[in-house]
Order: structure tokens, then sequence, then C-alpha cells
């Protein structure tokens, strides 16, 4: 029974859930911000393009 009780407190323990949870999230977010990225780097790189163009540089 003694062996029992620490193993039952590992499968009651949520921190280990909790940081998988927030793990997935951040790896999720980072995943949109590539994808917006990717999506609008061209229209980026036109409009600094313009704007260096409209300064003379």
């Amino acid at each position: 029974m003694a062996a029992r009780r620490p193993l039952s407190a590992f499968w009651r323990d949520q921190s280990g859930a909790t940081a998988v949870e927030v793990g997935v999230i951040v790896v999720l977010i980072s995943i949109a911000l590539i994808g917006a990225i990717t999506v609008l780097s061209d229209g980026i790189k036109t409009a600094f393009t313009k704007s260096a163009d409209a300064m003379g540089s």
C-alpha cells in the first residue's frame, strides 16, 4: 500500500498537463505568426521599397 501513495499522487498531479497545454498554445501561436509573416512578406517588402524610393535612397 505504501508504494501506491506516490504513484496515485503522481496521477493526480496536474502541473505537467498545464505545462503541456501552455506549450501547445505557444506552438500554435508561433505557427500562426510564421504563416502571417510568410503571406504578408511580399507586401511589406514592396511598401518599404516604395518608401525608400520616395525618400530618394
